[in-house]
């Protein structure tokens, strides 16, 4: 048992060394840095569940405004 507790424990820690490291470009809020532009004739895609649309045909860019998120006291 102490074995494959060791076993499990050295692959997590392996895991973690070896793992890609992730690059995120996504642009800050309030800009619209997009790579895509709109085309006309152009298939507008439809998405079910989160996955990456490559090759994106925009033709809507939502609200791009950002408000502070502000938290009040526990006291009532």
């Amino acid at each position: 048992m102490w074995v494959e507790l060791g076993f499990f424990v050295a692959s997590l820690v392996i895991g973690y060394i070896f793992r890609p490291k992730v690059k995120y470009d996504s642009p800050k809020p309030g800009t619209i840095e997009a790579k895509a532009i709109a085309t006309a004739g152009a298939e507008i895609p439809v998405l079910f569940g989160s996955r990456e649309i490559t090759g994106q045909n925009i033709v809507w860019w939502g609200d791009t405004k950002t408000k502070a998120i502000k938290k009040s006291g526990g006291k009532k």
